[in-house]
């Protein structure tokens, strides 16, 4: 089976009501690239219909050279985690790893422009750089800022974003991804400290962001488990290395 040249990793959970109409129109905007890719949805512990609904783009887009869909099925609800293993089964030379309620195609297209011209292996679409746009509510930007201070106090981070869509050259980043220890809601963070520790050419770009619908997870609830994930992000990074 002939490989595609890009792979695109995408966690889903409970998203049953934007999967389908997602998946459709992000291969309708992909098309005028003429790109050899793969959609891989990355499914974690779904308790509505997200899984069928993923099987049955599976079995309608089944074609390598046309943006094939494949589905991988994790069985808990672990977001770090399937995107980890999304990752790992990605076959692309190139592989970006998306929200399926973003799938920003102007960000696909920017960030494999400049991989492929060796600026850089990690490419980082950021919601806090000079010149983005975070259209979302004010108080997940505020909680985004903080979270950014917090991983540039705690492990020394010195790019503005490490939950930005991403784009890298598989084979620069394949040992960082099986480095990474945490998962959960801070393998994005371990992933791109650990890049840039690594000595990984990183690049970061300007992004809009919209919030197309509320998050699956109320941000005041999702606190205190990201602080124990970042307590053990300082130990696996600081103390593990």
């Amino acid at each position: 089976m002939a490989k595609p040249r890009i792979s695109i990793v995408i966690p889903v959970y409970n998203e049953q009501g934007i999967l389908h109409a997602a998946i459709v129109d992000l291969r309708e905007r992909l098309k005028p690239f003429g790109w050899s890719y793969e959609v891989i949805l990355a499914e974690n512990g779904s308790r509505d219909h997200t899984v069928e609904i993923g099987e049955e783009l599976s079995r309608k887009y089944n074609d390598p050279a046309d943006g094939q869909v494949r589905i991988m099925s994790l069985g808990e609800p672990n977001y770090g985690k399937a995107m980890k293993q999304g990752i790992l089964l990605a076959r692309g030379e190139l592989v970006i790893c998306e929200e399926i309620d973003l799938c920003d195609v102007d960000f696909h297209h920017r960030a494999v422009d400049i991989l492929e011209t060796g600026e850089a292996d990690l490419v980082i679409g950021s919601k806090l750089v000079d010149g983005s746009e975070d259209d979302r509510p004010m108080v997940r930007h505020v909680a985004s800022q903080a979270y950014s201070g917090m991983l540039k106090v705690l492990l020394g981070f010195r790019g503005t974003d490490t939950h930005g869509l991403k784009a890298f050259r598989r084979v620069a980043l394949l040992d960082t991804v099986r480095a990474c220890l945490v998962d959960k809601d801070v393998f994005a963070s371990e992933f791109v400290i650990r890049a840039d520790r690594g000595g990984v050419k990183i690049r970061e770009i300007p992004v809009r962001v919209i919030e197309k619908r509320p998050p699956s997870i109320n941000l005041f609830k999702r606190v205190p488990n990201v602080l124990k994930n970042v307590a053990k992000l300082t130990y696996a990074i600081r103390i593990r290395g």
